[in-house]
């Protein structure tokens, strides 16, 4: 039964990584699309949810399978919780992506954002597809070390996201209401994906060590 109980366990981390990494190339694929205004790139991150949707259902199946036929205690259970809680964290890193996706196609041919702003959503999405990497890392190789570094990469996340406000609160503000709602809306998309690969990263830790680290226990130097 242990053995069953460890293979079943790989297969769902293997699962979750998998979905990790499909979640940060929708973001990849997403970002692109918004910056080039390309439509047909926003419609194939679109398409390609319902994979990720199927992978989730599949991801929750197995690790409910794991409470009801296994039984799981003490360490075990701690597993299949935190396993639970990162297809959550994985779910909305696809669904982010495909917002943003959706942002391309609603103002398509129109490029959604200001010409201005589009560095800073270059960096932004950068980040965020090393963070989606860094997530399927973390939950293929559990370490926590390498899970605790995905915060540095937030903070950079969360420093240009603060500036985008600066920006949009600027007196010299020109390009209007409805691009200034795009940017805020999309600067939301980028760092709340952050923060999911960061949760994810917290759960690894958890999983491997018992404790749930607060922010400020996963400083790194």
């Amino acid at each position: 039964m242990r053995v069953i109980y460890n293979e079943q366990m790989a297969d769902l981390a293997n699962l979750l990584g998998e979905m990790a990494g499909l979640a940060g190339q929708a973001m990849e694929q997403a970002t692109q699309s918004l910056l080039q205004a390309d439509l047909a790139l926003a419609e194939q991150v679109i398409g390609e949810q319902d994979r990720i949707s199927v992978m989730i259902t599949e991801a929750e199946e197995k690790a409910f399978a794991l409470l009801a036929l296994q039984a799981p205690v003490a360490g075990d259970l701690r597993q299949v919780v935190s396993a639970i809680q990162i297809v959550g964290d994985v779910n909305r890193m696809g669904a982010l992506a495909l917002h943003v996706a959706k942002v391309t196609r609603r103002r398509h041919p129109a490029h959604a954002l200001p010409e201005s702003v589009n560095g800073y959503f270059a960096e932004m999405g950068r980040i965020a597809v090393n963070m989606g990497a860094g997530a399927k890392e973390v939950l293929e190789s559990r370490d926590p070390e390498r899970a605790a570094q995905l915060n540095q990469d937030d903070e950079a996340m969360d420093d240009l996201h603060r500036h985008l406000f600066t920006l949009l609160m600027d007196r010299d503000w020109k390009y209007g209401v409805a691009a200034a709602v795009d940017v805020t809306l999309l600067g939301r998309y980028y760092e709340r994906f952050a923060d999911h690969a960061v949760e994810i990263g917290r759960r690894v830790i958890f999983l491997v060590t018992g404790v749930l680290p607060g922010d400020e226990d996963i400083e790194t130097s």
